[in-house]
């Protein structure tokens, strides 16, 4: 069955770098895009990025210039690159894929930007 896992968060102080890891197991992965969702409490669940199987990408404008998306199919895994964090990017990080047609999600990882 389709299973991605998500690590790498953890607290940080404003300024600061993460790098999120995700790793697919389960299906085809090479051949499908993913994205990275985050979600503050109190907030809906938002897109901030994500990258196509041929590796374009796109980005939500709040974290243009300071994340990075990337894959590396040989590990079946997506990365999210977080530099220059900020309070505002406290969030569950969560990876998606849509195999299919249906939604697969992380179980989500705590991302804390903090002094």
């Amino acid at each position: 069955q389709v299973q991605l896992v998500e690590s790498g968060g953890g607290l940080v102080q404003p300024g600061g770098s993460l790098r999120l890891s995700c790793a697919a197991s389960g299906y085809l992965f090479s051949i499908y895009g993913m994205r990275w969702y985050r979600q503050a409490p109190g907030k809906q669940r938002e897109a901030v990025a994500g990258i196509t199987s041929g590796g374009s990408t796109n980005y939500a404008d709040s974290v243009k210039g300071r994340f990075t998306i990337s894959r590396e199919n040989a590990k079946n895994t997506v990365y999210l690159q977080m530099n220059s964090l900020k309070p505002e990017d406290t969030a569950v990080y969560y990876c998606n894929g849509v195999v299919g047609g249906t939604a697969y999600w992380g179980q989500g990882t705590q991302v804390t930007v903090s002094s």
